[in-house]
């Protein structure tokens, strides 16, 4: 019952203060390329991918002259051979070589697909950090996409004039506004508004990969049956304390390199608290759905997520509605976004908060529906457990890990991770205000004014 109850499924080198996070594809002569310019840190984590496969995580030191590429195309092929050999052989190509060939026209990474993908943004008064948001949705190679920005109750129309200055010289961009507050009224007026038969949300504080949709649709095309599709959220960056314990928290939606479908017949199953220990199933950073089926199941809950009371809850109440309905939800790392997470120990900690109070907002929705009231109860004790397991697990991760990766690549930790003071205890105050403020947050959802959505929709571009 915790975003954070399951381990990663291979052992991830973990962060040390100064790593710079980038991205690694083996084949051709490409170099390692980060969201961010490294500064001078003592070492690399890269994501080592074939063809946009994801294979995995190396640490290595990093040297005066940069990364050197010859020892990490020497360690992936060490760490990661037996993958990279049956990729390259069920592609027809050549295994011999320290750098293998171009992806082939038999990739399974390569997929054809002539749907309309809608793309939706959620913003709010933050057009500094969209710039580079949009720059990089920009980039995306899927052919048939539109982008939908949705300005959440802005106080200025500084997100409106960078959504112009874009959609001037690419049509694919469009801006609207929703008046009411909150992340989840914002993701069902872009629900509203997308025309695309799959539907993909990001954040305006991600960098996606120009084959991000393309890594989506492969999910989609995993199962007949799949209503939903989350990827592999990485961290973007590691400069202080903040961001080293963030990455530490949430490592069980952004290490795991291995795809994984889920269904309420046993699929993907865990353990007991199973289906209702969402962290396995992704984030709301990189998700997709069958547009068709968000609409039918009634899009977000609006008494959930950032801008309401409760503050979170959204994505794990969808997730799982997704799967009572019926439907799959897999979990495609070949879809890549790099995520920058809070960089302040201040902001940290609102996150924390928000974490346990989206959570038990969560619960107590569960608890309030007789068709879910009796499986959640029944896994309370156990959920309990795991909450108060995450301390524990989360530090584990931040020392245990960087004595591995100075076994590994012989660098010196660059010293002792803390953890922020107090945020395990701004979690857990939150969780247990969490289902208060969500009885509250239920009687204060706005309401859709009837004839708003044509009045409101601003077409910068179509």
């Amino acid at each position: 019952m915790t975003s954070d109850d399951v381990s990663p499924e291979r052992s991830v080198p973990g962060p040390a203060a100064g790593t710079w996070c980038c991205e690694f594809e083996l084949s051709g002569d490409a170099r390692p390329v980060g969201v961010t310019d490294p500064a001078g840190q003592a070492q690399a984590r890269v994501l080592v991918r074939l063809h946009g496969e994801t294979l995995g995580y190396l640490t290595v030191p990093f040297g005066a002259e940069g990364l050197d590429t010859a020892l990490l195309s020497r360690r992936a092929q060490e760490t990661y051979g037996d993958r990279i050999a049956g990729h390259l052989t069920a592609e027809g190509l050549p295994v011999e070589g320290s750098r293998p060939p171009a992806a082939g026209p038999g990739c399974p990474n390569h997929v054809e697909s002539a749907a309309l993908v809608s793309v939706v943004v959620c913003t709010r008064n933050r057009s500094g950090i969209l710039v580079d948001c949009l720059d990089r949705l920009r980039a995306l190679t899927h052919p048939h996409l539109e982008v939908i920005v949705v300005d959440n109750a802005p106080t200025d129309d500084s997100t409106r004039r960078v959504v112009q200055a874009v959609a001037d010289v690419d049509a694919r961009f469009r801006y609207v506004l929703e008046p009411r507050p909150g992340l989840s009224c914002a993701r069902n007026r872009g629900l509203e508004e997308a025309r695309g038969e799959y539907l993909a949300y990001t954040d305006d504080d991600v960098a996606v990969d120009a084959d991000w949709v393309q890594g989506l649709l492969r999910g989609f095309q995993r199962r007949a049956d799949t209503g939903c599709v989350t990827g592999l959220v990485c961290t973007a960056s590691i400069t202080g304390p903040a961001e080293e314990y963030f990455d530490a928290r949430t490592a069980s939606w952004s290490t795991r390199v291995e795809p994984q479908v889920f269904d309420l017949r046993g699929t993907g199953r865990t353990d007991a608290l199973y289906p209702y220990s969402p962290g396995i199933f992704g984030t709301g950073a990189s998700l997709a759905f069958d547009r068709a089926l968000l609409l039918e199941i009634g899009g977000f809950d609006e008494a959930l997520g950032a801008g309401t009371l409760t503050r979170g809850g959204e994505d794990l109440d969808v997730f799982i509605r997704v799967l009572r309905a019926g439907r799959a939800l897999v979990y495609e790392p070949a879809a890549v976004v790099w995520h920058h997470h809070r960089a302040d120990e201040a902001a940290l900690l609102a996150q924390m908060y928000g974490y346990g109070t989206g959570l038990s907002a969560f619960m107590a929705k569960c608890l309030l529906d007789p068709a879910t009231r009796w499986e959640v109860l029944r896994r309370v004790p156990l959920g309990l457990r795991r909450i108060a397991a995450i301390r524990s697990q989360t530090d584990a991760r931040l020392t245990d890990a960087q004595s591995t990766d100075a076994q590994l690549t012989d660098a010196r930790p660059t010293g002792t991770v803390q953890r922020p003071a107090g945020a395990m205890r701004r979690e857990f105050t939150g969780f247990l205000t969490g289902p208060l403020l969500y009885l509250r947050a239920r009687r204060a959802v706005p309401p859709r004014s009837p004839g708003t959505l044509e009045q409101d929709r601003v077409g910068v571009r179509g």
